[in-house]
C-alpha cells in the first residue's frame, strides 16, 4: 500500500514537471516569435526608408538632368540668333590666319529684328554708314550696313538684306541680381570657334571703368561685371540669363586680371531697337550734355559731393542744353519729372524722344533748384 502511494506521487510529480516544461517551451517560442517579428518589421521599415531615400535621390537627379536639358535647349535656341561680324569678307579667317583679330575686325552680333537688324559693339561694326560683313548661323555671309552707332556707349545696329530672321529674346537688365548665373556667347578667337559658350555669375552691377584713348580719358558707366570668360572676338555677343533672355552685350575685358569682364546693359538700347523694328529708322534726338553719376566722382574730383542727380561734366556748343542755359558743374536732378541717378537714365529717356520735343530739366546750381525748358536737337 505504501509502495503504491509512492509510485502515484512520482507519476503526479512527473506530470507536473512535464506541464511546466511544456509551458516554458511555449513561452520561449512565443518570445522568440515576437523578437523575430519585431526584427522583421524594423528591417522592412529600414528598407522602406532606404527606398524613399533612393527615390528622392533619383528625383533630384532627374531634376538636375531636366535643368541641364533646359539650359542646353536654351543655348541652342539663342545660338540661332548669334552672328559673326567682320570688316573683311573672308569670314573664315581666325587664329589660323596671318592677320590678327584687330585687323580683321572679327566680332559677334545679335539678331534683334526679323527684318535684318543686328546689334553689336560700335568698335566691331564701325561708324554709321560704314560697311561690314555678317555671317549667320547657317554659314551664309551678307553685306551689312551700319544704320546706327553710338561710340559713347559702344553700341551699333547693322542691317542686312534678309527677312524672317530668328530674333533673340531681350530681358530686363534693371532686374539683374549679383550672383545670378549668366552665359556669354561669341566668336572668341575667330570663326573656327564660333558661338563658343562660357558661363559665370554677375559679379557686380552699375560699374564704371576709365579708358585712356589718344591721350584722352573716357568713361563707360552702368556696366554689368561678370566672371564669364570672354576674349576680343566675343565683343558684340550676348550675355544671357538662365531664362534665355539677353540682358547685356559683351564689350570689355580687363586684360590685367582674370575673370573680370563687362557687358553693356540691354535696356540702354531697347528704345533704339524698338524704333528700328517699328519705323525702320531711328531719328535720334540729343540734349548735348555729358554727365557723371556719383560712382565716377572719385575719378574726377574728390571734393565734388552731391546726394542725388548727375553732374554735368561738359555741354556741347550750340546744343539744346547750351541754348537752354545748362552749365558745366550743374547737377541734373530730373527730366520731365523722372529722377536721374545715372547718365544711363538720361540717355535712355532721350532715346524715347524725337528732335524738336521739349523737355523740362530740374537743375541744382549753387545749392538752388531751378527748372528750365530745352528743345531737343537732331544728332
Amino acid at each position: 500500500m505504501n509502495d503504491y502511494y509512492k509510485q502515484d506521487k512520482k507519476k503526479k510529480l512527473k506530470g507536473s514537471l512535464t506541464k511546466v516544461f511544456i509551458f516554458l517551451l511555449v513561452f520561449l517560442i512565443l518570445i522568440l516569435s515576437y523578437i523575430l517579428y519585431e526584427k522583421t518589421q524594423v528591417t522592412e521599415s529600414n528598407l522602406t526608408r532606404q527606398n524613399v531615400t533612393a527615390e528622392r535621390t533619383m528625383q533630384t537627379l532627374d531634376e538636375v538632368k531636366a535643368n541641364n536639358g533646359t539650359v542646353t535647349e536654351m543655348i541652342a535656341e539663342i545660338n540661332n540668333s548669334v552672328v559673326g561680324i567682320s570688316k573683311v569678307k573672308n569670314s573664315g579667317s581666325g587664329i589660323f590666319s596671318d592677320e590678327n583679330i584687330s585687323s580683321l575686325g572679327l566680332g559677334t552680333g545679335l539678331i534683334v529684328g526679323e527684318n535684318g537688324y543686328i546689334l553689336t559693339n560700335a568698335h566691331v561694326s564701325g561708324e554709321k554708314y560704314s560697311k561690314c560683313y555678317v555671317t549667320l548661323a547657317n554659314g551664309k555671309t551678307y553685306d551689312g550696313n551700319v544704320v546706327w552707332s553710338n561710340t559713347d556707349i559702344d553700341m551699333a545696329i547693322v542691317q542686312i538684306n534678309q527677312k524672317k530672321l530668328q530674333v533673340a529674346t531681350l530681358g530686363d537688365s534693371d532686374d539683374i541680381k549679383v550672383g545670378e548665373t549668366v552665359y556669354a556667347i561669341g566668336n572668341p578667337i575667330g570663326y573656327e570657334f564660333q558661338r563658343t559658350v562660357t558661363s559665370g555669375i554677375v559679379s557686380a552691377i552699375n560699374r564704371t571703368i576709365k579708358f585712356i584713348e589718344d591721350e584722352k580719358e573716357t568713361y563707360m558707366e552702368d556696366l554689368i561685371q561678370t566672371d564669364a570668360t570672354i576674349n576680343p572676338g566675343n565683343s558684340g555677343g550676348p550675355l544671357v540669363n538662365a531664362d534665355g533672355q539677353v540682358i547685356g552685350i559683351n564689350g570689355v575685358k580687363i586684360t590685367s586680371a582674370e575673370g573680370i569682364s563687362f557687358a553693356i546693359p540691354i535696356n540702354s538700347v531697347k528704345s533704339v531697337i524698338e524704333s528700328f523694328n517699328t519705323n525702320g529708322k531711328f531719328d535720334e534726338a540729343t540734349l548735348g550734355v555729358f554727365a557723371f553719376d556719383k560712382n565716377v566722382l572719385s575719378y574726377i574730383d574728390e571734393n565734388l559731393q552731391f546726394s542725388e542727380g548727375i553732374y554735368v561734366a561738359s555741354v556741347n556748343t550750340n546744343s539744346a542744353a547750351s541754348e537752354a542755359g545748362v552749365r558745366m558743374g550743374d547737377i541734373l536732378l530730373s527730366i520731365d519729372g523722372k529722377k536721374l541717378e545715372r547718365m544711363c537714365d538720361l540717355r535712355c529717356y532721350i532715346y524715347t524722344k524725337k528732335p524738336g520735343d521739349k523737355v523740362t530739366l530740374k537743375i541744382q546750381r549753387n545749392y538752388r533748384e531751378i527748372e528750365i525748358e530745352a528743345v531737343l536737337k537732331r544728332k
